[in-house]
């Protein structure tokens, strides 16, 4: 079993900046994704930003330019730092990963409990 561990969600004015964290812990062997989604009020779930095992890094456009996703591999931690927030990134935000568990090459994805991101003035 993987358990993830959100942080970093709150309340902030527009044009302020939040970072959060997910901590993957349990039975990993190697992390593959680890994405963020966010899902709005009366909304769909949506991917913000992606890194893939190999370093490549997307963002929707929406936050492009503001948002930057990064992953520190020795403590399996995936941060989203979040800059210039408009009140429409107000959000529960998730994230998501791919792990391997073992050394056969068998892929389970995982989700994180959500941390509410709120941009109001």
């Amino acid at each position: 079993q993987v358990q993830l561990v959100e942080s970093g969600g709150g309340l902030v004015q527009p044009g302020g900046s939040l970072r959060l964290s997910c901590a993957a812990s349990g039975s990993i062997f190697s992390i593959h994704n680890m994405d963020w989604y966010r899902q709005a009020p009366g909304k769909e779930r949506e991917l913000v930003a992606s890194s893939s095992g190999g370093g490549i890094l997307n963002y929707a456009e929406s936050v492009k330019g503001r948002f930057t996703i990064s992953r520190d591999n020795a403590k399996n931690t995936v941060y989203l730092q979040m800059n210039g927030l408009k009140p429409e990134d107000t959000a529960v935000y998730y994230c998501y990963v791919i792990v391997q568990t073992s050394e056969r090459p068998y892929q389970f994805q995982y989700w994180g409990q959500g941390t509410l991101v709120t941009v109001s003035e």
